[in-house]
């Protein structure tokens, strides 16, 4: 979240009476309250992840009597944050009625800041993108990246009928690590876009909108879109990695994000790595370099550049991985030979089940990049130890966008939300 705190902003955005309230106000009563608001906001976040479920799956997920479960359910029908999906076909006695998050329940809209792109989506309460805008951008100031974010957030809530507009609960932000640093290892020209570090955008978004605004960076935000529309459904414990237009990271445990105490959390991309095998890499600075120095599309640019391609947009990128497979093959090789040793640092510290790779790349340039790293990184496990397990990730480009919308709506209803937005 470049190192910055977490933005959340007031939640009075969020229409009381139809959606789930903060910390209620001290009084007799207020710990039943409290329980009963916890026990609404553990049955959303499972639906979330789930997508469907009957009151008995529900009840044995978050471990509450059926009593219980079926009283908050009614509850959240009634305030329209779920509903039902018919009943479930085959098993043994009464078909039992399937529950999941009404779409229409609440909207978000997530905006990524890129070092190359930005991109904003509009989701439902499901985490569905409903619609998208994207730019084209190479290292865009704020003051441009912001005004086109804006104008993009503006043409989607009013895209929004008048009913809905009320259900908005709020923006969440993605934004790189330190957005204007690292400029010898991402080939940044301008000293000037140094200011990105110093720009406050929730501030400035909850300003220009009147809506509350989360923050976080975007490697973790990838995670969240991870976790809740895909490897996350299967997975508990695992670490992504995304390679963009740098590299990012993020963490899940126990099936919530981890971000750190300053938000630092899975910043693989500084990891310590060896100096890049290719010419075209400027040498290190130091003994060691550091991860996005090589595992990175800025990476693949400048070695690109380095061999005679022209190099100026993102079709042209995306062309160079079929025109010069020789150049993009070395790129993977050295990529592939950068990310053994903080893959299996990862692997090693967390213990977690799989390491989830995506990256906005195409697809078949992923599965080359995986089909290179499972045999350098079973070569480089130690005794008594097995690989880490390596899975393509399944949201691809927009991975960071779609985490920050899904932000507000998760942090809003989350059971542990006056921790998570008070970070």
């Amino acid at each position: 979240m470049s190192g910055t705190q977490n933005s959340a902003l007031s939640s009075s955005a969020l229409s009381s009476s139809a959606l789930p309230s903060g910390t209620p106000a001290n009084g007799q009563g207020s710990n039943s309250v409290n329980i009963r608001h916890f026990n609404e906001r553990v049955i959303l976040n499972a639906l979330r992840r789930l997508g469907q479920a009957s009151k008995a799956d529900l009840s044995r997920y978050v471990s509450l009597t059926n009593n219980t479960a079926g009283v908050i359910v009614k509850e959240l029908e009634e305030r329209k944050l779920i509903r039902s999906e018919g009943k479930r076909s085959g098993g043994r006695g009464q078909p039992a009625t399937l529950l999941s998050l009404d779409p229409d329940g609440a909207h978000a809209i997530g905006v990524k800041f890129g070092r190359r792109s930005i991109d904003t989506l509009l989701v439902d309460f499901r985490g569905h993108v409903l619609d998208r805008r994207h730019h084209e951008l190479d290292f865009p100031m704020p003051d441009e990246a912001i005004g086109l974010a804006l104008h993009d957030i503006a043409a989607l809530r009013n895209a929004l009928p008048k009913s809905a507009r009320t259900r908005m609960a709020g923006i969440g932000i993605a934004t790189p690590y330190d957005m204007g640093s690292w400029r010898r290892e991402l080939d940044i020209a301008s000293e000037a876009y140094r200011v990105w570090n110093e720009v406050d955008l929730a501030s400035r978004l909850a300003a220009a909108t009147g809506l509350p605004v989360f923050r976080e960076n975007d490697g973790t935000a990838a995670a969240v879109a991870e976790m809740f529309r895909g490897r996350g459904r299967e997975l508990d414990n695992f670490v992504h990695v995304f390679i963009g237009a740098a590299v990012g990271g993020g963490i899940v445990l126990n099936s919530e994000y981890y971000r750190g105490p300053t938000g630092y959390g899975g910043d693989i991309g500084l990891m310590p790595v060896g100096p890049s095998r290719l010419a075209t890499a400027p040498a290190p600075a130091r003994s060691h370099d550091i991860l996005l120095t090589r595992a990175s599309i800025n990476s693949l640019i400048r070695h690109l550049r380095g061999n005679g391609v022209a190099i100026s947009s993102r079709t042209e990128v995306e062309e160079a991985f079929t025109r010069h497979p020789r150049l993009v093959g070395e790129w993977l090789d050295d990529c592939a030979d950068a990310l053994v040793v903080p893959l299996l640092s990862c692997a090693r510290l967390l213990d977690v089940e799989a390491i989830v790779l995506d990256g906005d790349m195409p697809q078949g340039i992923k599965e080359d990049l995986l089909e290179r790293l499972v045999p350098l990184l079973e070569a480089a496990t130690p005794e008594a130890r097995t690989a880490p397990r390596l899975l393509m990730g399944m949201i691809g480009r927009e991975a960071s966008a779609l985490g920050a919308a899904i932000l507000p709506l998760h942090l809003n209803f989350s059971p542990n939300r006056e921790i998570l937005v008070n970070q």
